[in-house]
């Protein structure tokens, strides 16, 4: 089945791309979430007008994320932990927390957009990725230390 993107979807293509996808995959998972159309002439027209309005917003985007991204790269956050007998964390370090440390200095960043694969925990200076738009990333330092 042929589809017309709608919004870029990674491992697959860019907005406005005519790509051939799976029946199933365009049925249940690109059309309910609005991320693709059925190819034709309507269709074809549509995406044009959005693509047009889609490249200013796209661009005003990353200025925006590429700004944050340089405020991101001369942050360094210290989290403290209560550690056991053998250095070892009570809990750990998650996205999340790292998302609420960014909030309390003045930058709202979404939990999802921070690349942690696994949560911290172990004391220590870690570097995280976060990324900020689809084509900017930058790394945070984070220190973890002993409460």
């Amino acid at each position: 089945m042929e589809v017309i993107l709608r919004e870029h979807v990674d491992n697959l293509g860019q907005r406005g791309d005519v790509v051939k996808v799976a029946a199933g995959y365009a049925r249940n998972f690109l059309l309910p979430r609005k991320l693709a159309l059925l190819v034709n002439e309507g269709n074809r027209k549509l995406i044009e007008r959005e693509r047009k309005h889609a490249e200013v917003r796209e661009t005003e985007e990353k200025q925006q994320a590429e700004a944050l991204a340089s405020r991101l790269s001369q942050i360094e956050l210290t989290i403290a932990r209560r550690v056991g007998d053998t250095q070892q964390l009570y809990g750990s370090v998650t996205s999340a927390d790292l998302a609420e440390a960014l909030a309390t200095k003045g930058l709202e960043i979404d939990r999802r957009r921070i690349q942690l694969d696994e949560p911290l925990k172990a004391l220590g200076d870690f570097t995280i990725a976060v990324k900020l738009h689809r084509d900017v990333a930058t790394e945070l330092k984070v220190h973890v230390v002993k409460q």
